[in-house]
Parts: C-alpha cells; sequence; structure tokens
C-alpha cells in the first residue's frame, strides 16, 4: 500500500515495506546491516548506506565520525566511494537507513551533491528506519532538485572498469 506524503515540503511516496519487490528490500536489508556498523561515538546517530551499482552489485557504507568533526564521512559517500574504487560509476538505486522517531532521515547536503553527480538525477532513493515497516521512497532529483553542474563538460565514460 502506497500513501503519498508531503515530508520537508516534497511530495513523496511512502509505501509499506513487504510491497517492495525483493530486489529492493535486500536493498534496503544491506543498509540495515552496514548502519550496525556505523562508528559514532559522538553524535551515537547510526546510518547505512547500500547502492547497487547498474551490475546489479551492492556496494555499503556506514558513517564514520571523528574527533575533528569535519573529517567524519557520511554512509552515503561511504557506500559511493567503496563502489567507484572498485571500478563502478553506473547507479540504479540506493536505500539510506537511520532512526529517528517522527521522521525519515534523507542524505545531508555534501551527499545529495555527489549523489547528483554519480547517478541519474530520477534515481530511486529509499529511506527507511533499522526495523523498516514503512519506507519514503523519492528520487535524487526529489532530494536535489536544483544541483549544483559544473560548466565543463564531464567525460562521456566515466566507467574506467577495464582500465
Amino acid at each position: 500500500m502506497a500513501q503519498q506524503a508531503e515530508v520537508n515540503g516534497v511530495s513523496s511516496n511512502i509505501k509499506d515495506f513487504d510491497s517492495l519487490d525483493k530486489s529492493i528490500q535486500e536493498l534496503i536489508e544491506a543498509a540495515v546491516q552496514a548502519r550496525k556498523r556505523a562508528y559514532c561515538p559522538y553524535s551515537n546517530f547510526a546510518v547505512g548506506a547500500a547502492i547497487r551499482a547498474t551490475s546489479g552489485e551492492i556496494f555499503t557504507g556506514c558513517n564514520i565520525e571523528n574527533g575533528s568533526i569535519g573529517l567524519s564521512l557520511c554512509a552515503e559517500r561511504g557506500a559511493i566511494a567503496k563502489a567507484v574504487s572498485e571500478g563502478h560509476r553506473a547507479f540504479a538505486e540506493i536505500a539510506i537507513v537511520a532512526y529517528q522517531e517522527n521522521s525519515f532521515t534523507s542524505p545531508c547536503g555534501m551527499c545529495r551533491q555527489v549523489l547528483s553527480e554519480f547517478t541519474p538525477i530520477d534515481m530511486p532513493v529509499y529511506l527507511a528506519k533499522p526495523a523498516p515497516s514503512r519506507v519514503l521512497c523519492t528520487s535524487v532529483c526529489g532530494l536535489l532538485p536544483h544541483r549544483f553542474i559544473p560548466d565543463f563538460k564531464l567525460p562521456e565514460n566515466l566507467n574506467f572498469k577495464d582500465v
């Protein structure tokens, strides 16, 4: 069952976890597991992310905090960095899992911009809690409708896996 909801001024679909395709459930579960490995001694706010490359492979990340807060790494950027370091530059969907009592946790501004650089603007984004019963379904564009796009043209093929 899907319900239309406005979250932080953006219209989104909230769906029951059990109604999602098994592949999406698998992606969310990978993010749940990644969240368990978060290193967050300062905020105690654990986040897990799982991004699926177009090859079908799933790459996970968790937030890693540092006493010098600016050096901390978000789960989403960690997952993307892991995938890119393995030669992947084309992505199909991402799941982000964190716990807030009354809302879903969406990526910070830096993560939104990084997502917009490495993913299609309409790529699905799934936001869930650690015990996912409901999932907020949106897209990269839903998160960052007016993204920064550099003036220069990026190379057509950013996939250097065969190099």
